[in-house]
């Protein structure tokens, strides 16, 4: 599909999914709302170029807030609040679907806080206390995000089976007050991290041994997130159902075709979020 637009929608208890792009391009997910999801509130997955902007949305208590899989070139994630999630924000590859690796997106500006819900359905791979997770996911900017209160790991980037993670590059963010701040466990040492702040790091020193800005080649030792026991997941049709949110302006204004989206995207124009 080419031309999407999903504004100002509540999706809640929709067992998998509630915003769901696949297969997709040129889109725009924006302003929305969802909690209740078995696997994530948002999924952006196939598509390249995708083309395709998510932008000031709220999750959670899902399995996963934002999910993006196989989704490459020209995705900007911006200014969203991923708060009370299982897991906050997922960037992968894995070979269920096409169009792996994973590469080229940007991850920035968005609140991505306190993602340990008990009240949420159960994340399928048992992750549990996440903030931003990389795996197997290439050349994908994160950068100036709050990052706080997630109780394993801040952000964390690690290789699964097939899809070692390289290239990716963890700058400016305010990572802070999660089980470990900043994960390295991905063996690329062409994943940098920098400017993140005063931050609890595995391995220890992964901002000196792996800089943003230095062509180094040596291995970087393994880091670990911190050991959480995920309690068990609430089933999705038992999650409460959300207040009511911001509706459109005017709902009943003609629909416009969704032709030539998002345009030009500045991540740059989301700067660090102040509070949660």
């Amino acid at each position: 599909m080419e031309g999407f637009r999903a504004t100002r929608v509540t999706s809640y208890g929709n067992a998998l999914y509630g915003i769901y792009a696949f297969d997709a391009r040129g889109g725009i997910i924006e302003d929305s709302y969802a909690s209740g999801m078995a696997d994530s509130g948002i999924y952006v997955g196939q598509c390249r170029p995708c083309d395709t902007l998510v932008r000031g949305n709220t999750v959670e208590r899902n399995a996963v807030g934002i999910e993006i899989t196989n989704a490459s070139e020209n995705l900007t994630v911006v200014g969203n609040r991923a708060v009370g999630n299982r897991v906050g924000v997922t960037v992968n590859s894995n070979d269920l679907e096409s169009l792996a690796p994973q590469h080229g997106a940007v991850i920035a500006g968005n609140v991505v806080a306190d993602n340990n819900a008990a009240d949420s359905p159960q994340q399928a791979d048992g992750g549990f206390g996440i903030g931003i997770g990389i795996g197997g996911g290439v050349d994908n900017r994160v950068e100036r995000n709050l990052v706080t209160g997630n109780r394993s790991a801040g952000v964390v980037v690690t290789d699964p089976p097939g899809h070692p993670a390289s290239g990716n590059r963890v700058t400016a963010n305010r990572v802070t007050g999660n089980g470990v701040d900043l994960v390295g466990a991905a063996a690329a040492p062409s994943n940098c991290f920098t400017g993140n702040g005063p931050v609890s790091q595995s391995p220890p020193g992964l901002e000196q041994v792996a800089p943003c800005g230095v062509n180094g080649s040596a291995p970087v030792p393994r880091g670990r997130a911190a050991a959480v026991q995920a309690p068990p997941g609430t089933p999705f049709n038992e999650v409460p159902a959300p207040p009511a949110q911001p509706s459109l302006p005017d709902p009943n204004a003609p629909a416009v075709p969704a032709v030539a989206l998002p345009g030009p995207v500045d991540p740059a124009a989301y700067p660090l979020p102040t509070g949660v």
